[in-house]
């Protein structure tokens, strides 16, 4: 079983490839992918780059080039649920569009509109959270190419869809999966609360994605322990 763990910045991967043992590097259409082990686990780890185009074209080619049986996606979130709060993670029961016209997307494989993640994934994802000590849920993902950092656009996407979470390749990465028949997770860690205050939040740096990357290594390292 070969897994594939992505994140879109280079800082959400950089400490899961410095775990790796027996690594071999290769840069394939502006993405570097290493490959080796994560504990008794065959990985290939890489950072895809942000946006939806970027997730698809990734993934594809880590289930086409390298294949990959199972995928996990890491990275940072806008936060939209009074549930949890900055620094806790979302884990996608569901994951979906905001800014796509979901009944032409549904025409093609794997025909859906909204994208559910792996049962066996998630909980394995709940579970390492619990035991890393990080509170998490599991919840609804949306995606867009647009950053959501200005109250008017997060009061339309929550009357629209009702997320947990905006961020930028979750659905991409589960419906090129999904049309590949590979099971995956999205994971994502609340840096902002998705109103003007996120840009602050994110360039300012009051929010530290080190630490927090330093915690989604221990979580998927955790994961990939129980699977």
């Amino acid at each position: 079983m070969t897994y594939g763990i992505m994140g879109a910045m280079p800082d959400e991967v950089d400490q899961l490839c410095a775990r790796l043992t027996g690594v071999t590097k290769e840069s394939y259409a502006g993405v570097e992918y290493h490959q080796g082990r994560l504990g008794d686990k065959e990985v290939v780890v890489c950072c895809a780059g942000m946006g939806k185009a970027n997730a698809a074209s990734t993934v594809q080619v880590l289930i086409t080039r390298y294949g990959v049986e199972r995928l996990i996606f890491s990275g940072i979130a806008g936060n939209m649920t009074s549930r949890i709060g900055i620094g806790d993670v979302v884990v996608g029961q569901t994951v979906f569009y905001h800014d796509a016209e979901l009944d032409m997307l549904a025409q093609s494989a794997p025909f859906l509109k909204e994208y559910t993640g792996d049962p066996t994934l998630v909980k394995a994802a709940l579970d390492a959270c619990s035991a890393c000590g990080v509170r998490a849920i599991a919840g609804r993902i949306a995606t867009g190419d647009r950053f959501v950092g200005d109250a008017a656009t997060k009061k339309a996407i929550e009357e629209a869809c009702h997320p947990d979470c905006v961020e930028m390749e979750g659905a991409a990465v589960s419906q090129v999966a999904g049309r590949n028949g590979v099971p995956c997770v999205i994971l994502r860690a609340m840096s902002d609360n998705a109103d003007e205050s996120g840009y602050d939040v994110l360039v300012v740096k009051k929010f530290s994605i080190t630490e927090y990357v330093k915690t989604a290594t221990d979580i998927v390292t955790r994961m990939l322990e129980t699977l």
